[in-house]
């Protein structure tokens, strides 16, 4: 009886981290979501950091929570993402509330999580700097209009921007290159296994994490609450300007839709922050 309860609830747990991970590489596709973001909101941020930092010594300390992560990261980002970006172009606004939802829904959590370890003022100023920083460099890049011919050295900056948002939570990428004319090119190409796209993409995030990832994770082990609060202040920052404000008042109709949309996608963080609290995140 106990190997049964055992392996049912290896088995929930596993189907757990394939949602997470597919969520996450959904975060990572779709405009305006960071899959940075999503690590955070489900408490795996600091185990998908070690892996990007050190992946053999991550892999034999988390292999049990990182491989169902790993494999639905990459259901949701080349297969999933294509039937949620048919809805997103064809249902934007109400596409973007649900994710909105859930990452409001997750804050309670995010909160909690950051002060495991204690917290002081330098903590808030942290958050308070990031969350300035991080707005205005994002409604600066909305009024900037410029069009790039793609070509592999974009290519390059659009892996690095990929890596990024995983790296820095809140930084969607597709949120630094809709800008520029190079998210869709980017994701048409990696939607049809264009290796003229793949192959300069995977470079450039590659060199992005092997630059980064080992400095963002030391930070994390040697200053864990500052840094914490400072990823809240980007997380919020991200996610003011996708919200579809206009789209509330335009008429009754979207209003109602989007704020069910809205109410639905806390509902669900909720759950999962109860799913969360049920299962041990490594420190």
């Amino acid at each position: 009886m106990e190997n049964g309860q055992a392996a049912g609830f290896s088995l929930k747990l596993f189907l757990i981290r394939l949602f997470q991970g597919a969520l996450i590489g959904l975060g990572a596709v779709l405009p305006g979501i960071s899959g940075g973001v999503l690590c955070v909101v489900f408490g795996i941020y600091k185990p998908i950091m070690e892996l990007l930092s050190n992946p053999f010594k991550a892999l034999k300390k988390h292999a049990r929570m990182l491989l169902p992560v790993l494999i639905g990261l990459v259901i949701g980002f080349l297969g999933v993402a294509k039937i949620l970006g048919f809805l997103l172009n064809r249902y934007p606004d109400a596409s973007v509330c649900v994710f909105v939802g859930l990452i409001l829904g997750m804050l309670p959590s995010l909160f909690r999580e950051s002060r495991k370890k204690g917290v002081s003022g330098k903590d808030y100023i942290a958050l308070g700097v990031a969350f300035v920083i991080v707005l205005a460099l994002l409604l600066t890049l909305q009024f900037v209009s410029v069009t790039i011919t793609p070509n592999v050295g974009w290519y390059l900056f659009c892996g690095f921007c990929l890596a990024l948002s995983i790296i820095a939570p809140g930084m969607s990428f597709s949120t630094l290159l809709m800008p520029l004319g190079l998210y869709t090119p980017f994701i048409d190409g990696i939607g049809n296994f264009d290796f003229s796209v793949l192959i300069p993409g995977g470079i450039g995030a590659l060199v992005t994490v092997i630059l980064f990832a080992r400095l963002v994770n030391y930070l994390l082990n040697r200053y864990y609450s500052t840094i914490s609060h400072a990823i809240i202040g980007i997380v919020i920052a991200a996610t003011l300007p996708i919200i579809p404000y206009a789209s509330f008042v335009s008429s009754i109709s979207s209003g109602i839709i989007n704020t069910v949309c809205l109410v639905g996608g806390v509902a669900a963080a909720l759950v999962l922050d109860k799913l969360n609290s049920r299962v041990s995140v490594p420190d």
